[in-house]
């Protein structure tokens, strides 16, 4: 059997996204002494990105290059980095579990035949077995799972498997390959993105997110202030969205993002079941609320009880003292 684990890398407007780069050390962490070959495609020349995934612990990188790449299509994607699948006929297969990577997987597994397991937050090594931890049931529970037979095919929730740290002393052979992509039914006309500016919030180690409690647009703008000088980014509840106080692309929960950052504020969120599945995971869990019987303070690890209008400078205050 190869020994051979190809990570697949996701970049956004010419850069890796952070995902990436746990990938790799989810790799690392299922086969430890196997080859690990990152592979990215683009319209044209990827050499930095490439570079920055043999910094982040890949020891060669396959670039595959066609026009027809410039943006994100399953049947482009799917074709171009099947072709290296083939070529390289790897040991297992790991990307993010993201927008894209949801896409992608699952058209790769059934074209290899195998199985998938996805959502990833766990990677435990027992002997020749490699065991998976996964949450089901909105996260309720996890359950553990294993590959018989096959290509171990996985996708990792961003934030849950630190990447292995950057080191510019590293080396490796980049590959560029010129492939052909026949047959598209999907041609990519514009993109326009309609999403915060700043952190990623899929990505971010902090978010404050606000619910119907911030009462109105305006309302948002304290807690953006907060994400500024925490360094994070700003989500929000469902109820938030439908009330119109901000884009549904800050929407977290289970209709929405799933993110597990080091640090969540949920401010004016009373802690519905369907919220809690988007951010039960996070790390530390602070709580923002006038009622003290909110459901939400049921799952944070700090609460406070009070007038969000009043904490949330408060907070800005103090994190501004602290930081000098």
């Amino acid at each position: 059997m190869s020994d051979k684990l190809l990570v697949i890398g996701e970049t956004r407007d010419g850069v890796l996204r952070n995902v990436t780069f746990e990938a790799i050390a989810a790799a690392k962490q299922i086969n430890p002494d196997g080859e690990i070959v990152g592979v990215i495609c683009g319209e044209e020349s990827l050499k930095s990105q490439a570079q920055e995934m043999i910094y982040y612990g890949a020891d060669r990188v396959v670039s595959v290059l066609n026009e027809k790449l410039k943006d994100y299509t399953s049947d482009g994607y799917g074709q171009a980095v099947l072709s290296v699948i083939e070529e390289e006929s790897p040991y297992g297969i790991v990307m993010g579990h993201t927008a894209v990577g949801k896409d992608l997987t699952p058209k790769l597994a059934a074209k290899l035949e195998t199985g998938l397991i996805s959502d990833v937050t766990g990677i435990d090594v027992d002997g020749d077995e490699v065991v998976f931890t996964r949450p089901i049931y909105s996260g309720k529970a996890f359950e553990k799972k294993t590959i018989t037979s096959g290509v171990v095919f996985a996708t990792i929730r961003p934030n849950n498997i630190p990447a292995l740290d950057h080191d510019d002393s590293r080396s490796g052979e980049v590959d560029e390959r010129e492939v052909d992509i026949a047959d598209l039914r999907t041609v990519i006309k514009e993109v326009i993105r309609k999403a915060s500016e700043g952190v990623d919030l899929s990505e971010a180690n902090v978010i404050i997110a606000g619910g119907r409690g911030v009462k109105s647009a305006d309302g948002f703008k304290p807690l953006y202030e907060l994400a500024e000088v925490l360094g994070g980014a700003v989500g929000a509840s469902r109820g938030a969205c439908d009330a119109d106080y901000c884009d549904y692309s800050l929407q977290i929960g289970q209709t929405g993002k799933v993110v597990t950052p080091d640090l969540y504020i949920a401010v004016g969120i009373s802690g519905a079941i369907q919220h809690l599945a988007g951010m039960s995971n996070s790390k530390v869990i602070v709580a923002i609320n006038k009622d003290p019987e909110a459901n939400i303070f049921n799952v944070a690890d700090y609460g406070i009880v009070g007038d969000l209008f009043e904490v949330i400078p408060l907070l800005i205050e103090e994190v501004k003292k602290i930081k000098g």
